[in-house]
């Protein structure tokens, strides 16, 4: 699916990092939950600030590509699941683990999680209408069409990847 965003929504770090303490205040009366699942690669900053927040020690990844570059979404491929530990919480239902992205934009990668953790807690930070009915907690919902530039891809201009060239 080849993205055309019609609007920007640049986010700084400071911006970024309230917005993950807000998504942290507004889990906490929905927990307590033993672990949590960042969605990486951008759910691993907010992951950190909420464990720090509501002091949750056991932190998992789940590695699911679908932006295969900076403009097109693609077919979903999970490179790294989740352990059997985590996978095991909640009798194997997920209950009392927290999943935690960035953003939830088609709601296609949190699908992906939901079926391996069905009773857990979804969580973003920002969300998209196609997304929102995926996942159960969020702070600020952006419109479909919005491009959402995250600090850790900006500088004082977008910053491609090191890997893809960009020089220092």
């Amino acid at each position: 699916m080849a993205m055309t965003p019609d609007k920007a929504f640049p986010v700084s770090w400071d911006q970024f990092h309230r917005d993950a303490r807000a998504l942290a205040w507004r889990l906490h009366a929905a927990g307590p939950f033993e672990a949590i699942v960042c969605i990486t690669r951008g759910g691993l900053v907010p992951a950190a600030i909420v464990a720090r927040e509501l002091e949750i020690r056991v932190i998992e990844s789940v590695c699911i590509a679908s932006y295969h570059d900076y403009k097109n979404q693609g077919q979903l491929a999970v490179l790294k699941g989740i352990s059997p530990d985590v996978l095991a919480i909640g009798g194997g239902t997920g209950k009392g683990v927290l999943v935690v992205d960035d953003l939830t934009d088609t709601g296609k990668t949190a699908k992906v999680v939901r079926d391996m953790l069905p009773e857990a807690h979804f969580a973003a930070v920002y969300a998209k209408p196609q997304g929102r009915p995926i996942i159960d907690t969020f702070v600020t919902e952006v419109s479909q069409d919005t491009w959402i530039y995250f600090p850790w891809d900006m500088g004082l201009t977008f910053q491609p990847p090191i890997r893809d060239g960009a020089k220092g």
